[in-house]
């Protein structure tokens, strides 16, 4: 089998190389699944890039979401040729994984690539929903990197609940996706982000705002709230510090919460899991939650698929095919 592994922290398009291991032995109540797909997620990178939150030990196989089919059940439960969501954080980027049946979330046949993403973003967007503040229909949300996989969760699942939301991006040439997204404002980054916001939105109060860049831009999001509004900061893609004012804390009310899923599946009851997860499945199944996909990478070529995720200006998430398209 081949994996792709990182033997120390540093630019991921320096440090994965792509290696030939020995197949792994089956235990007891293993199964042996072949991956079919496996994100490339910016959390990874930082990962690999040894900014995250946690550390892995090296050396590490990377990858921590993915969809597999199970190639050998090995007398358990689950079925050859089954589809399966992917262990979190069990280092996915290979042709297979063995690891516990009970390990695997059986998945019904459908779209490859929207089932492979299914584990962190989609729950990601839904839990940013669902957990932070009592939103009503017709309530406006804001959130930040509203191009990335996330964002466009973010907007269709608030959607779906009758919420509008301002998007804020980085560059002009995101603009256009996100209207044909259905995305009810969109504006680009800068100082004047709280004027332009409440302009795009007649004044309305706006009570929750959701950011991933961390520095300027989530000071500006602070800014947007209403007083008593809460900002959660799920993400750092700016690797800044960010320089919120006092008197927007102070005078406005605002709570600061932070929001980690890795977090959340320690905190969360299997009934609250299977919840959101029975939820996410039915709507990415059925084709009405999807994210958009730029490309797809063999294992071989990690480092030119590290480069060109990093780079930026993509249109869609970046997936690896271990075994193929």
């Amino acid at each position: 089998m081949k994996q792709v592994i990182h033997e120390e922290f540093g630019d991921p398009a320096q440090v994965l190389r792509c290696v030939e291991t020995e197949d792994p032995v089956l235990g007891a109540s293993d199964v042996r699944v072949e991956v079919l797909r496996a994100p490339i997620n910016p959390s990874d990178l930082i990962q690999i890039a040894g900014q995250y939150g946690v550390r892995p030990d090296l050396p590490a196989v990377a990858g921590n979401e993915g969809l597999g089919r199970v190639i050998d059940a090995n007398g358990t439960e689950l079925k050859e040729g089954q589809l399966v969501l992917l262990p979190a954080g069990s280092g996915t980027w290979a042709t297979e994984i063995v690891a516990g049946a009970g390990n695997f979330v059986p998945l019904p046949d459908g779209d490859l690539d929207q089932l492979a993403m299914l584990a962190i973003n989609p729950a990601t967007a839904y839990l940013l929903l669902d957990d932070f503040a009592d939103l009503a229909t017709g309530d406006w949300i804001i959130q930040s990197a509203a191009n990335s996989a996330v964002g466009a969760y973010v907007i269709q699942l608030a959607h779906a609940r009758g919420l509008k939301v301002a998007c804020v991006v980085r560059r002009q040439s995101a603009v256009a996706g996100l209207k044909e997204m259905g995305a009810d404002a969109v504006l680009v980054d800068g100082d004047t982000l709280p004027r332009d916001v409440a302009q795009a939105t007649d004044g309305a109060p706006i009570s929750l705002a959701l950011d991933a860049v961390a520095g300027e831009t989530m000071a500006r999001l602070a800014a947007t709230l209403a007083p008593g509004g809460t900002l959660v900061s799920y993400g750092a893609m700016s690797m800044a510090p960010a320089p919120l004012d006092a008197k927007v804390l102070i005078f406005s009310g605002i709570t600061l919460r932070g929001f980690w899923l890795a977090q959340w599946f320690e905190d969360s009851t299997p009934e609250r899991r299977s919840k959101v997860y029975g939820d996410l499945t039915a709507l990415v199944a059925s084709g009405k939650l999807s994210a958009p996909v730029d490309r797809h990478f063999a294992l071989e070529d990690i480092a030119e698929a590290a480069a060109y995720t990093a780079a930026g200006e993509r249109s869609g998430k970046v997936l690896l095919a271990p075994n193929g398209t």
